[in-house]
């Protein structure tokens, strides 16, 4: 099923509203202009994978989703594909990463998933596979460690080309919305545009904040035994250890022109999102409760 409208720009339903890059894409294209339908599970829109009785009015007068899907319980993302399909969605943005298709059964199950069900749905698709996000180390993952003055991870000195969220929701706010002549499906790989290896961007945060903060350099098997004990669970460890199993193999460590091709413009750079981010706090050490 093709779209025959000039534009998606009439309304767009984002899930994962509130998170990462849903709240940037939601941010993009309401700044064009366009209606959004901000869905999660506390969002303005309720959307839950696990209830599929939210699923219809989240999807109630959308043409476009931006697609986030869970690892967990994603056998329910062909389910909720069709349903959009029915309901006259006719295009599909997804999130997902570089190298997912050679990471292994640990990690990303839910991006595959996603993937193979808009490629399945007869409608409009882009898959959007970007490297790992700036915001990670000031937002959620990484961002404790370094503020305690110590990032540990088992990568060496492999680079990663990381990407700004921003840059990654302008992607997907541009796929969502361009005419249908001058779209096209198919897999959009992006990144920063330069790589950086973690040391050398953890001595930029560090340069940055002002303070000093190392990176240790572990073994797989050094970095699953301290992220159990930090309380991550099973699985999410052996995720974590898949995904950087991925980048020492170096399929991701090239940065690529997407979003040179996409935008027009060069990738946000590392050092001037360090500055920022910097600014703000973000690695300043805890203080010592009494």
């Amino acid at each position: 099923m093709q779209n025959t409208n000039p534009s998606h720009a009439a309304s767009v339903l984002v899930l994962g509203a509130t998170g990462k890059t849903g709240r940037r894409v939601v941010r993009a294209l309401r700044a064009s202009g366009v209606t959004v339908r901000a869905a999660s599970r506390s969002g303005e829109v309720r959307f839950d994978w696990t209830e599929p009785a939210t699923w219809a009015g989240a999807l109630a007068g959308a043409s476009a989703v931006y697609l986030i899907a869970p690892d967990e319980g994603h056998d329910a993302v062909p389910r909720f594909v069709d349903r959009a399909v029915a309901a006259g969605v006719s295009r599909f943005v997804v999130l997902s990463g570089r190298g997912i298709e050679d990471v292994g059964e640990d990690f990303g199950r839910g991006m595959l998933a996603a993937e193979e069900a808009v490629r399945a749905s007869g409608a409009e698709w882009a898959v959007v596979r970007a490297n790992n996000f700036f915001q990670n180390f000031d937002e959620d993952l990484w961002r404790q460690p370094l503020r305690d003055g110590r990032l540990a991870l088992p990568i060496g000195d492999v680079p990663e080309p990381f990407i700004d969220a921003d840059d990654v929701a302008e992607v997907a706010a541009t796929l969502l919305t361009r005419p249908a002549a001058e779209h096209a499906d198919g897999v959009y790989e992006i990144s920063g545009a330069r790589g950086l290896t973690f040391r050398e961007a953890v001595a930029e945060m560090a340069r940055a904040a002002g303070r000093a903060i190392d990176f240790v350099e572990l073994t797989p098997a050094e970095y699953h035994a301290e992220l159990l004990a930090a309380g991550v669970p099973e699985p999410a460890a052996r995720s974590l250890g898949a995904l950087f199993a991925l980048h020492r193999t170096g399929r991701t460590a090239n940065p690529v022109p997407g979003v040179r091709n996409l935008l027009g413009r060069e990738p946000s750079d590392f050092t001037a999102y360090a500055e920022r981010a910097a600014a703000t706090g973000a690695w300043e050490r805890d203080a010592v409760r009494p």
